[in-house]
């Protein structure tokens, strides 16, 4: 008896240095072949005279197991290279090739999985396959990226096992990588498409009748039902047998900067996106749409501190500049510092822009910041805030008014009132949340008014509508010269 135990210790002893030097580790067979032994181990205690039988199936099966675990010798000879693209879209499926190389002089089943980190996520997660002797495998999957940033691919890990399938050796093969996740460009794409085809209103852009008209000829485009008939460009016409007429450019040359508050306002969620990327996809649309009309665009992001500033610039190449700045951008847990953000914007930006400030307010402190800063750019800037709505705050008054409705209808007999008295607790909880949500629309709208009355353009809107409200709103400004 002593002697099946000594020999249980030294196998588990056996097991662990297996595993902590080599990443060996046993397989299932191995486990259903131990029930054997320990099956005929329990009847010595009955027939104590059979343990040489015992002693001999326990050799044999060490030897098997050794015999084995002999098979797994070569196995670090595979390697593992890696192919990807450094740049990447947020929620668009970015390839990746991994190549499997086995300079050994055995075939190996292996079964291969990269490691992915976090907010990546790999279709498909792993790969079976066979590596012949001194030959290599391409390996293919697409990750989809569920957060923009960097991210870096350290290690690759394959699993191998042996002939008999008793053992698997996990091997962690350093294979480094990076990759940087950008915004979805796929709107900016939408936008030039339905540009060139005059129908950007299914974007939700309003056509904005311009105060009066600029004079430099921009080009010649399709006649469309709202063109005024005095453009029309009659020679064109009657040489494409096609009603055309003149596009005049508006202003150019003027700046747009934009201030995206990464501090405490903006960690909220709408959709299962963050304030922040409504905000960054709001923002680098419209530059997409000023820089297309000649203007100089910046950014400047901000929480407690000033993280990133792009001073305006016009060009094409401006909007990867733009991308780079805020891919990696992410909301904190902090006090915005207001004061340092407009303090270096203002000693940076001399000449006149459209200030555009991307924020929310949540309380009297962050709203008299934003009031205070704003107002001191009147002048020398034309400030503008954009404010986005809390979808919790305005369902939680449209809520109450269903149930007023539906009380409404029980008095008048419509319907069968709940008895149970649970259905008045739940409704004068609501109306107390309700009344809560009231007072805070309320004390926004006094905020967004005095904003206004101090000569502040302002865009308020929910989060998913924000691109469309402000690119609207930029459009108007151009067209009624403000700036």
């Amino acid at each position: 008896m002593q002697f099946v135990f000594l020999s249980l210790i030294a196998l588990l002893i056996a097991l662990v240095a297996l595993a902590r030097w080599a990443g060996v580790y046993p397989h299932r067979p191995l486990f259903v072949l131990l029930l054997v032994p320990s099956f005929v181990s329990i009847w010595i205690a009955f027939l104590p005279s059979i343990w040489p039988i015992v002693a001999l199936l326990d050799l044999l099966l060490l030897a098997v197991t050794l015999i084995d675990l002999n098979s797994l010798r070569g196995s670090g000879k595979v390697q593992i290279e890696r192919h990807v693209g450094l740049i990447a879209s947020l929620g668009q499926l970015h390839k990746v090739t991994l190549t499997a190389t086995n300079r050994g002089k055995k075939e190996w089943p292996v079964w291969i999985r990269d490691g992915v980190p976090e907010h990546l996520e790999a279709e498909p997660e792993e790969f079976n396959v066979v590596l012949p002797a001194e030959r290599r495998a391409t390996l293919e999957y697409h990750l989809r990226p569920h957060r923009r940033g960097g991210f870096d691919f350290e290690h690759a890990y394959l699993r191998v096992r042996s002939r008999w399938g008793m053992w698997n050796r996990y091997l962690r093969l350093p294979c480094h990588s990076r990759i940087n996740v950008y915004p979805d460009m796929k709107q900016l794409g939408e936008y030039a498409l339905l540009a060139r085809t005059n129908r950007l209103s299914l974007m939700g852009l309003r056509r904005t009748r311009r105060v009066g008209q600029d004079n430099e000829f921009e080009r010649l485009r399709d006649y469309t039902i709202d063109d005024n008939y005095r453009h029309i460009e009659w020679r064109s016409t009657a040489r494409r047998n096609k009603l055309t007429v003149k596009d005049f450019q508006a202003n150019q040359s003027q700046r747009v900067v934009f201030m995206v508050d990464c501090g405490r306002m903006m960690t909220g969620t709408s959709g299962g996106v963050s304030l922040l990327d409504h905000a960054l996809n709001a923002m680098l649309m419209l530059s997409y749409v000023a820089l297309a009309r000649k203007d100089q665009v910046g950014l400047l992001c901000f929480s407690n501190e000033v993280h990133t500033f792009v001073p305006p610039k016009g060009g094409s190449r401006q909007m990867n500049h733009l991308l780079h700045a805020a891919y990696d951008r992410f909301p904190q847990m902090v006090e915005s510092r207001y004061d340092d953000a407009f303090l270096h914007l203002a000693s940076h930006v001399r000449k006149r822009a459209l200030v555009v400030l991307i924020t929310n307010v949540i309380d009297d402190v962050n709203a008299h910041q934003i009031e205070k800063h704003l107002t001191a750019f009147r002048g020398r800037h034309l400030p503008m805030a954009v404010l986005l709505r809390d979808h919790e705050v305005y369902n939680a008054v449209e809520a109450v008014e269903d149930e007023l409705h539906v009380a409404e209808r029980l008095q008048a007999g419509e319907g069968d009132r709940p008895e149970s008295a649970a259905f008045d607790q739940v409704a004068d909880n609501k109306l107390f949340e309700a009344a809560s949500a009231a007072d805070i629309l309320t004390w926004r709208r006094h905020v967004l008014a005095d904003l206004e009355m101090k000569g502040v353009l302002l865009v308020d809107t929910f989060p998913e509508n924000l691109t469309g409200q402000l690119v609207n709103r930029y459009l108007e400004v151009k067209a009624r010269h403000l700036l």
